[in-house]
């Protein structure tokens, strides 16, 4: 009888057993899930501060060919067809809301900026995050200017400064100092010659930037080769409105 009751205990402990055992393993690997979903989310966001790292050490380079400090106006790759910019995470190289001459013909021949009234010693900000590519001197010229390339594609530049604040080869951020407004090198007044550039060629900053509103134009812009000098005209006549 004694025996009877033994097997039947023991045969009733191993089907329990039987049964127990894929719940075990069904609530291990639930458990594990989380944790492997989190071990990707790691990496995923390891990978993102590496490429972010990167793009800021040698900003676009998908774009340029190389990083020269020698060159003010950048020539390399040609322009691309087709190019979005994206325009996030910008800040208003300075407050003034004043543009005293627009992008075009000018005195017969092309200016390339735009001109906007800043004071001596007004501060000039990054317009976006980059990395300082020139920072140079121009007597005949831009005076006291800076360069500086980002990772959404864009060059700008800051001309006739009284001060620089930034050197070459400095990584900033949008809204940081990078110079004073002054009145130095080819100038008739103190402020600002603003250029935005892709690929070493100039664009008309009004494409990206409402001055007057002083907030950019949308939260990307798409480039067109094919459609550049009219889009260039239309802004330009869109802002004299």
């Amino acid at each position: 009888m004694n025996l009877r009751k033994a097997i039947k205990t023991f045969a009733v402990t191993v089907v329990l057993a039987a049964v127990s055992m894929p719940a075990a393993s069904q609530d291990l690997l639930a458990r594990m899930v989380p944790v492997d979903k989190k071990a990707k989310q790691l990496d995923t966001l390891a990978l993102q501060n590496i490429k972010e790292r990167e793009n800021m050490e040698s900003p676009s380079a998908m774009l340029y060919e190389n990083w020269d400090n020698s060159s003010t106006h950048y020539k390399g790759s040609s322009l691309p067809e087709t190019f979005t910019i994206d325009l996030r995470g910008f800040h208003m190289p300075t407050p003034s809301r004043v543009i005293t001459s627009n992008y075009g013909p000018r005195w017969g021949r092309m200016h390339r900026g735009l001109d906007i009234k800043v004071y001596t010693g007004d501060t000039i900000h990054a317009a976006f995050d980059g990395k300082v590519r020139i920072v140079k001197y121009e007597a005949q010229g831009y005076g006291n200017y800076v360069v500086i390339r980002h990772p959404n594609g864009l060059e700008t530049y800051y001309a006739h400064m009284s001060k620089h604040l930034v050197k070459e080869n400095q990584v900033v951020r949008a809204g940081q100092p990078i110079g004073l407004g002054g009145n130095t090198g080819r100038s008739t007044g103190s402020h600002l010659h603003f250029e935005t550039r892709l690929c070493g060629v100039a664009l008309n900053p009004c494409l990206f930037f409402d001055f007057k509103n002083q907030d950019v134009t949308g939260n990307s812009y798409v480039f067109h080769r094919n459609t550049m000098e009219s889009e260039s005209a239309k802004a330009t006549a869109a802002r004299g409105k």
